[in-house]
C-alpha cells in the first residue's frame, strides 16, 4: 500500500503497524520538530453504519486519553478528521509491546514482574482517578519503552463516566484477560481493569494464563473455576503471592482489591516476601531479615490496616480521602539498575545531610526501592552528581561545608533533569527564596518529617525523574516577538508599569487588580507568566495559584511580597511550584532576568511538553473555601489546552 505523504499537517515517514481500526504510521510534526505516532482510519474502507460506530469509538479514545496526563499512559497530542480520514496523533514509544516480548519467550524474574505490575497499576490508578476505565487491559496494549518504562495504550473501548457509548449487555474486552462481569455484559467499572492486571501478573509469574482454551472454555473458567495457586506452577512464589493473585482474580467484584494502589501495595509485599535469592539482582544488598510463614500469613491484613489508617488521616470528601490515602501508599522502583533483558531501571537517590544519624535513617527507609547514595559533604555530593545520573537529590539546608541552597543551585547546573528536594529543620526565608530562584526545587520538606509523606514525595519525584532523564530538549531561545504574554496581578499598577517598560517590546503585558479580572484575562488571551503580589487578596490569590498549577502547569508564576510569611512561601513551593520569588521593593534587573527566564521556560515547555512532569502537583487543598475554589477551578479548567496546544509563536 502506498504511504500518504501527509495526514493533516503531519508528515508520514513509515508504517508502524495495522489493527482492527486502521493503520498506525510513524509521523513527524514539522511545527515543533517532534516524531509522533498517528493512528488513522480511512473512511472509504468502511460502510456507512460501520463507519459511524468506529468513529464514535475513535473519538472516545481521544477523549479518554486526552484527559490523562501520566508517564505510564501514551499521550494524545491531537485529533483530526476530514473527508478521507480520521486520525489520532500520539506519543511515539520506542519499544515493543509486552505481548511481543512474551511471543519471543522473554522470561521475567519476579522482581521484574514486580516493576511491570507496579507501573501498570500506577497508570491504572491515575486513569481511574480521572473516571476512565480501560476495559481491555492485555499484553498487546502495554508498551515497554527502550529504557524499561511502561506505557498503557489503546483506550478504544475505554469507558468515560460521561459516556453513553456502550450499554449494559455489551461484551467488551479480550477473552483471556476479561473479568467475569465483562463476559456477562453487566456494568463494568475499575474492578475489571484490576482483574485483567491480575491475569497479566499471574501469566508473567507462572508462564501460564489462569484461564485457557477457546473463548467458551475461558468464559466457563472465568465464571466458575478457581485457577491453580501460582506457587503450584512456580515454586519460587510464596503463599502470600497465592493470596494476592487469588484476591485479584475473585469472581465477585466486591472480593477484589478496592483500588489499584491497594493491589500494588499487596503485590509489592508479596514480592518482598520471596527468598532474597529469588527476588534480587546480583550485586544488590540482601534484605536485613526474612519473614516467617506466620508473618507472611498476616501481611495482607496488615496492608488493609495500613490503608484504613491512611484513609482515616485524610479529611474531606470520601472520594478525596480514598485518593489521598492511595497516593500516600504509592511507592516506586523495587529493583536495581538496568536489566539486559528488560531494560527496567532503578532510581538513583542522593541524600545530603550533615548528621550521620539522619543519613542512616533515610538510607534504611529507601534502600529497598532505590539506589541510595549518602554523604555529609556537599563537594562529595557534586562528585556523585557528575559521575552518576542522579534522578532525585534530597539535601538538608544547614550544612557546614556548603548550604543546601548552594548545593541545589550547582546540582541544577550539572544535572538539570534531576528532581531536587530541600530538607530543613528551620524556616529561613532567605534560604527558601534562594532554593526557588537558584535551585528550582520540586518540594520543601520540614524536619521532623513524616515517613509516609516523605516516601510519597520521593516516589513522585522518582516517577518524574525517570520521565525526564532521557529528554533531549534544549532551552528555547526568545524570539523577537511572542504572542504569549505576562499578566501582573497587584493592588496598584506600579509593577505592571515597570514590567511593561522592561519587556513590553517582547510580549504583551496585561494588568489585573483582582482575581476576577485575572481569570477573565487568562481566558481571553494566552498567558505564559503570572506575576502576583501575594498581599493582594492573599487567600484568594494563593488558592488560584495552586489551582492554576494543577490545571495549567505550563504557566510560570512569580511571587512578589514585602514581608512574606515563610510558611506561605513553603506552601506555594509545594502546591503551586512557583518559579521565582521577588522581595519588594523589587530589584528591576532581577525582575527582567526572571521574566526572561520564565518566558524562555514556557517556550521550552511548548517544544517538549514532557518537561511539565517536573511541575506536577497534587490537587490543592480546597477545604478553606469550597465555593471559592470551585469558582476558580471552573474558570481555570476552561484554559486547559486553549492556548498551550495551539502551536508555537
Amino acid at each position: 500500500m502506498t504511504l500518504p505523504d501527509k495526514i493533516g499537517k503531519y508528515e508520514i515517514l513509515g508504517e508502524l503497524g495495522k489493527g482492527g481500526m486502521g493503520v498506525v504510521y510513524r509521523g513527524f510534526d514539522p511545527a515543533i520538530g517532534r516524531a509522533v505516532a498517528i493512528k488513522a482510519i480511512t473512511k472509504a474502507s468502511l460502510d456507512a453504519d460501520e463507519l459511524k460506530h468506529v468513529l464514535a469509538r475513535f473519538r472516545n479514545e481521544a477523549q479518554a486519553v486526552g484527559r490523562l496526563v501520566h508517564p505510564g499512559v501514551v499521550q494524545i497530542y491531537d485529533y483530526g478528521e476530514d473527508d478521507q480520514v480520521a486520525y489520532i496523533v500520539m506519543e511515539l514509544v520506542n519499544g515493543k509491546t509486552l505481548a511481543q516480548h512474551l511471543a519471543q519467550e522473554t522470561h521475567y524474574e519476579p522482581h521484574e514482574v514486580g516493576e511491570i505490575i507496579r507501573q501498570l497499576l500506577d497508570a491504572l490508578a491515575h486513569a481511574h482517578a480521572e473516571n476512565v476505565v480501560h476495559r481491555d487491559i492485555k499484553p498487546s496494549n502495554i508498551l515497554i519503552n527502550s529504557d524499561g518504562r511502561l506505557k498503557l495504550s489503546d483506550f478504544g473501548i475505554a469507558h468515560l463516566e460521561s459516556s453513553n457509548l456502550t450499554q449494559v449487555g455489551d461484551m467488551l474486552g479480550t477473552p483471556h484477560y476479561m473479568a467475569p462481569e465483562q463476559f456477562l455484559g453487566t456494568e463494568i467499572d475499575a474492578m475489571a481493569d484490576l482483574f485483567s492486571a491480575g491475569v497479566i501478573a499471574y501469566e508473567l509469574l507462572t508462564g501460564k494464563k489462569p484461564f485457557t482454551g477457546n473463548t467458551a472454555a475461558v468464559m466457563h473458567q472465568a465464571l466458575n473455576v478457581t485457577p491453580a495457586n501460582p506457587s503450584q506452577i512456580n515454586p519460587k512464589l510464596s503463599t502470600l503471592m497465592d493470596q494476592v493473585l487469588q484476591k485479584a482474580l475473585s469472581k465477585k467484584r466486591e472480593d477484589r482489591f478496592r483500588s489499584a494502589r491497594e493491589f500494588a501495595l499487596a503485590f509489592r509485599m508479596a514480592i518482598e516476601d520471596m527468598p532474597a535469592d529469588d527476588k534480587t539482582i546480583p550485586g544488590t544488598p540482601a534484605p536485613t531479615s526474612t519473614k516467617t510463614a506466620a508473618e507472611s500469613a498476616v501481611l495482607l491484613q496488615n496492608a488493609a490496616q495500613l490503608l484504613s489508617a491512611a484513609r482515616q488521616m485524610t479529611a474531606g470528601s470520601a472520594a478525596s480521602s480514598v485518593q489521598a490515602a492511595d497516593d500516600a501508599l504509592a511507592e516506586l522502583p523495587a529493583d536495581s539498575s538496568i536489566s539486559l533483558d528488560t531494560g527496567i531501571r532503578k532510581v538513583r537517590l542522593l541524600v545530603v545531610d550533615d548528621e550521620e544519624r539522619i543519613l542512616n535513617a533515610l538510607k534504611s527507609l529507601f534502600r529497598q526501592r532505590y539506589h541510595v547514595f549518602t554523604t555529609t559533604d556537599g563537594n562529595k555530593a557534586l562528585e556523585f552528581i557528575r559521575k552518576f545520573q542522579m534522578h532525585v537529590i534530597v539535601s538538608d539546608q544547614r550544612m557546614p561545608i556548603m548550604t543546601g541552597t548552594e548545593l541545589l543551585r550547582r546540582s541544577r547546573e550539572i544535572s538539570p533533569r534531576s528532581v531536587r528536594i530541600l530538607l530543613t529543620g528551620y524556616s529561613d526565608l532567605a534560604s527558601i527564596v534562594g532554593s526557588i530562584n537558584d535551585g528550582e526545587i520540586y518540594r520543601f520538606i520540614s524536619k521532623p518529617w513524616d515517613n509516609t509523606q516523605l516516601q510519597t514525595i520521593v516516589a513522585e519525584a522518582a516517577t518524574i525523574a525517570l520521565e525526564l532523564a532521557d529528554t533531549k530538549a534544549t532551552p528555547a531561545e526568545l524570539p523577537q516577538k511572542m504572542s504569549a504574554g505576562v499578566l501582573v496581578i497587584d493592588k496598584d499598577e506600579e509593577i505592571f508599569r515597570v514590567t511593561r517598560e522592561l519587556i513590553g517590546g517582547l510580549c504583551p503585558v496585561t494588568y489585573a487588580a483582582n482575581l476576577d479580572a485575572a481569570l477573565a484575562i487568562m481566558q481571553a488571551q494566552e498567558i505564559a507568566v503570572v506575576i502576583a503580589d501575594v498581599e493582594t487578596g492573599q487567600d484568594q490569590l494563593t488558592s488560584m495559584l495552586k489551582l492554576l498549577k494543577q490545571e495549567s502547569p505550563q504557566i510560570l508564576t512569580m511571587i512578589l511580597a514585602s514581608a512574606a510569611d515563610s510558611t506561605v512561601v513553603i506552601d506555594l513551593i509545594n502546591q503551586a511550584q512557583i518559579f521565582r520569588f521577588l522581595n519588594k521593593p523589587v530589584n528591576v534587573k532581577l525582575l527582567k532576568e526572571h521574566v526572561h527566564a520564565a518566558l524562555q521556560r514556557y517556550l521550552t515547555f511548548k517544544q517538549a511538553p514532557q518537561l511539565l512532569e517536573a511541575h506536577r502537583v497534587q490537587p490543592a487543598d480546597q477545604a478553606h473555601s469550597a465555593s471559592l475554589s470551585k469558582r476558580i477551578l471552573g474558570s481555570i479548567k476552561l484554559l486547559r489546552g486553549k492556548w498551550f496546544g495551539s502551536g508555537g509563536d
